[in-house]
């Protein structure tokens, strides 16, 4: 798996996140990073953030839980961190008081969610005071977390978003007509960022996977048979093709409020401490079979 201009993932910390050496089980660690980057997006659409902004974001919080522990840090600390970073590497700055208002609006609604979960009872958001504890709390996290970002990926912060080479693969493959398949694959490549596929695999991987799905849910025929695969056309080896796909399906997956109540309780890295205290067995099976 060459890195080549894009930073990829080494095996060694595929196999082993640092979460992971800490307890978190892969499934866990799965779903706390999908959340992280929806409150990405959904920060993004309140802030009227440009796409390529959002996208940035996502792909620089996937890549710092590469190298750092989700003991560490919280997803909502440095989800925030990395749509503020992003947001200055794509030129469309952010005010740092709007982002603080937005994910305290997003956490109140998750509390809200945890107190009750069975939608009963009417939110109402309660803005933080302007010089109270609260809102300077919430900023020093973002400032640590952009810092962190920043000093734990070595200041590489490039990113190539896959939306250009769909565009030139449609027309390729002459699907640019077919505005449904179009619209299919634009979609999972944004679902796709809630998944850590953009730091394995090369762009060309993904958008070809992004296209697959496409025309399998929409019954559209290419050529499909040895050695004439239409995904040869653009290096893509058919084992990471699938592989993709199956990180993307993932996300659609049935899930228990269970679950989900323990995903969004485990925010910061507060939760997750406490989640391993009581849970101290959780990673141990996973552990002895990497072993």
């Amino acid at each position: 798996m060459s890195a080549g201009l894009v930073p990829l993932a080494s095996t060694s910390q595929i196999e082993r996140t640092p979460s992971r050496e800490d307890g978190i089980p892969e499934e866990l660690e799965a779903d706390l990073r999908a959340y992280g980057c929806k409150l990405i997006h959904q920060a993004g659409i309140l802030l009227k953030q440009k796409q390529v902004a959002v996208a940035t974001a996502q792909i620089l919080y996937q890549r710092f839980w590469y190298v750092t522990s989700m003991k560490q840090f919280g997803i909502g600390d440095v989800g925030m961190g990395a749509l503020y970073l992003a947001s200055k590497l794509e030129e469309c700055p952010l005010r740092m008081r709007d982002l603080i208002n937005v994910y305290d609006l997003l956490l109140q609604q998750t509390t809200h969610q945890l107190s009750s979960p069975a939608g009963k009872g009417v939110f109402k958001y309660s803005p933080m005071s302007y010089f109270g504890n609260t809102f300077y709390d919430i900023k020093d996290a973002l400032v640590v977390a952009e810092m962190q970002i920043l000093k734990r990926l070595g200041f590489n912060v490039y990113v190539v978003l896959p939306y250009g080479t769909l565009i030139n693969y449609l027309r390729v493959l002459g699907l640019t007509s077919h505005k449904e398949a179009c619209a299919r694959a634009w979609g999972y490549l944004n679902d796709a960022h809630q998944t850590p596929v953009y730091a394995l695999y090369a762009v060309p991987t993904i958008v070809s996977a992004a296209i697959f799905l496409s025309c399998r849910h929409l019954d559209i025929s290419l050529p499909s048979t040895p050695p004439n695969c239409w995904w040869d056309l653009f290096d893509a080896p058919w084992e990471d093709v699938w592989s993709v796909c199956g990180y993307v399906m993932r996300l659609y997956r049935d899930r228990s409020p269970e679950d989900r109540l323990r995903v969004v309780g485990m925010l910061n890295k507060k939760d997750v401490r406490k989640w391993l205290e009581e849970n101290p067995g959780a990673c141990m099976p996973e552990m002895a079979i990497t072993s």
